[in-house]
């Protein structure tokens, strides 16, 4: 997987990259495994926006991935490995024994006629998933469950991969890509190997425009605002925040603020925090 760049025929191309899509075998995916998707701009249910600088972008399906694997002892081969405008690793499209087809995220490495695999008594390969009480120790893993059954929700991103660091009574160390250390249910499903598409970090948008394809709206500095409109804005000509720390708009201090509450549940199964 590479990075591709282009000749500078304009001031954005210049700086553009875009991923490799040789690697890729199809174009157009799977009806049947395709649902539509509806883009909330931001608001929430009351219709307030939630979440600033969302909005437009253009229209697209969503992929319906297989995140449990749960058809153990039946092999699967890889028919195509596909692009997803839903997330920055590339899927791939798998073809079980009995006919039936499914989606999955490609693994490093994994390409077109691979056998893939699921359950305890399944290889150490990539693309394979088992429980992490059949993973051994220092096994690269992706696409880890948090409760058993009831999906992966961990390790999914382009080039990500966790460590499977030590195995004790019901619960297994795993280091995630963060650095944090956590506790995971040895029931729990992972899949061997880390996401692929690595190269995805060294991607250049290159041009605003191109943010706008993908629904990201214009941003502005609170400090190059009127005073009424954000609490950094304000003075005459270039002035610092003005604040002990900077803050959010509604002045909720940000930045660097530790937002997460200390009496979350899960908090009691992070050995090692990221930082």
């Amino acid at each position: 997987m590479a990075v591709k760049s282009f000749n500078p025929t304009s001031p954005a191309v210049r700086q553009m990259t875009v991923a490799d899509y040789s690697v890729l075998t199809k174009k157009a995916p799977e009806k049947n495994l395709l649902t539509s998707g509806k883009k909330t701009g931001g608001r929430n249910s009351y219709g307030r926006i939630t979440v600033r600088h969302i909005g437009g972008g253009n229209r697209r399906k969503l992929r319906i991935i297989d995140w449990k694997r749960t058809k153990d002892g039946v092999p699967a081969t890889v028919i195509a490995i596909e692009y997803d405008p839903n997330r920055t690793a590339f899927i791939a499209l798998i073809q079980y024994v009995d006919g039936s087809k499914s989606y999955i995220l490609a693994p490093n490495g994994l390409k077109v006629g691979s056998k893939v695999e699921s359950g305890a008594s399944s290889d150490i390969i990539s693309g394979n998933v088992l429980p992490i009480s059949s993973i051994p120790v220092g096994t690269i893993i992706s696409c880890v469950e948090l409760k058993p059954g009831k999906g992966a929700q961990m390790v999914r991103t382009a080039g990500a991969g966790a460590q499977l660091m030590a195995k004790e009574g019901d619960y297994a160390q795993i280091r995630l890509p963060s650095g944090e250390v956590r506790m995971v249910p040895v029931k729990c499903r992972a899949m061997i190997g880390s996401i692929g598409n690595a190269e995805h970090e060294n991607i250049c948008i290159g041009k605003a425009g191109r943010n706008r394809h993908l629904g990201v709206r214009p941003s502005v500095r609170g400090v190059a605002m009127n005073p009424c409109d954000h609490p950094h804005g304000g003075g005459e000509g270039k002035s610092p925040v003005g604040l002990p720390g900077p803050v959010t708009p509604w002045g909720v201090p940000t930045l660097g603020k530790k937002t997460r509450n200390k009496k979350k549940q899960s908090g009691k199964y992070i050995v090692k925090g990221r930082n």
